[in-house]
């Protein structure tokens, strides 16, 4: 199951390359640490759903710096994961966490990439699938290689209007321009935020017993809010592009007096709403 892999990559995820394959990619794989306590809150609920038993053959989509992969095969004794992305310095973090583990990392696009049929019992990803250039396209990709029956268990951001973290940090950083919103089902955070939308994607896609969990959770965005700033004005710093010197000013201003206002004892925190969305693959 596990071996080397030739980097193949859908032309719809050119950009999704670009981006995550530079700076943007190195700047997660930097703050690692910081990404995943994050969304620390949702961590259980998706090791639960995804619920490897021992043995189990596990691939992580977009798998980032590894924290599921890796904790998931902690969790079933027996069980082997490869977790791909196409960020090399987060699958090099990734590789460094994982080591002496029976996990592996490898670069590689889920949308089109031959993972051999039937080869695993669990699919799982972590906000990883909402940024597919062709979804229909990656998750028949990804059910051609799970066994009948296999499992799915992803989790993905609900809508603008349930996540005030990401609706206020635009907000923040709008400094008097419009910043547009890419449309239902284009890649991004909102990309399967629609469940009557994915819903009979994945049905047609070869996934059966779709179901859908909303989870509510406050996500943790820095010690304080000169951490949180400096975090999030390097994590954003493409709605920032064009800007002017005093714009970037204003911004700074505004995100710093946003998360100022939000410190709690356990640093600064916005509210945050996602789908647990699980499936399995038709028998």
């Amino acid at each position: 199951m596990i071996k080397a892999m030739a980097f193949d990559v859908d032309p719809s995820n050119s950009r999704q390359l670009r981006d995550w394959d530079g700076e943007h990619g190195s700047y997660w794989a930097e703050y690692a640490d910081f990404y995943d306590r994050g969304v620390a809150d949702y961590h259980p609920a998706l090791l639960a759903a995804a619920n490897p038993g021992p043995g189990d053959r596990i691939l992580d989509v977009g798998c980032g710096s590894g924290q599921v992969a890796i904790d998931l095969v902690r969790a079933s004794p027996g069980s082997r994961a490869l977790g791909v992305d196409l960020s090399t310095a987060q699958l090099e973090v990734a590789r460094q966490r994982g080591a002496g583990l029976a996990v592996k990392f490898a670069q590689a696009d889920a949308q089109v990439h031959d993972f051999g049929a039937a080869a695993y019992d669990l699919i799982v990803s972590r906000t990883g699938t909402m940024f597919f250039g062709d979804a229909a396209a990656a998750f028949a990709n990804l059910a051609t290689a799970t066994k009948p029956g296999g499992r799915l268990a992803i989790l993905v951001w609900r809508g603008l209007a349930e996540n005030e973290w990401l609706r206020e940090i635009f907000e923040a950083l709008r400094v008097g321009r419009d910043l547009p919103m890419p449309p239902p089902g284009a890649p991004g955070p909102f990309a399967q935020s629609d469940p009557a939308m994915v819903e009979p994607m994945l049905a047609a896609a070869g996934w059966s017993d779709v179901a859908f969990e909303a989870l509510d959770q406050s996500i943790w965005l820095g010690r304080d809010a000169d951490q949180g700033t400096r975090w999030q004005l390097g994590q954003s710093a493409w709605l920032l592009l064009g800007t002017d010197e005093a714009q970037r000013a204003a911004a700074t201003a505004n995100l710093w007096a946003l998360f100022a206002a939000r410190q709690t004892p356990d640093g600064v925190r916005l509210a945050s709403g996602a789908w647990l969305i699980t499936a399995r693959r038709a028998r």
